[in-house]
């Protein structure tokens, strides 16, 4: 499996970015998918989940502002960010086949590569 990020770049607070993750093989639709970020000298935190279901969980930092969606028929997982700010930027890396419950959320074993999104103020 292989897990392709896009989307990212330079933006000024308050704008909008929407990232993208495109899987391939054939397991996609039958696991969650999560996004998370790490920002330079933090660790690595979860961002929002979206199960094969369609369940949503959302960071309380982000929540009202992000939206994470899933288009199984493309093998795809999106993650739209509106009202940017300054903290959000990090690198945001997409993960494939994530298990638990928000607060208890253990990672799948599948990685993107990662795509850095940068907020100026």
């Amino acid at each position: 499996v292989q897990l392709v990020e896009s989307g990212g770049g330079l933006v000024q607070s308050g704008g909008s970015l929407r990232l993208s993750c495109a899987a391939s093989g054939s397991i996609f639709s039958d696991n969650a998918m999560s996004w998370y970020r790490q920002a330079p000298g933090k660790q690595r935190e979860l961002v929002a989940t979206i199960t094969s279901g369609g369940t949503r969980n959302y960071a309380d930092s982000v929540k009202g502002r992000f939206t994470i969606s899933r288009d199984n028929a493309r093998n795809t997982v999106y993650l739209r960010m509106n009202s940017l700010k300054p903290e959000d930027t990090a690198v945001y890396y997409c993960n494939l086949g994530g298990y638990g419950y928000w607060g208890s959320w253990s990672p799948g074993d599948y990685w993107g590569q990662g795509t850095q999104v940068s907020v100026s103020s």
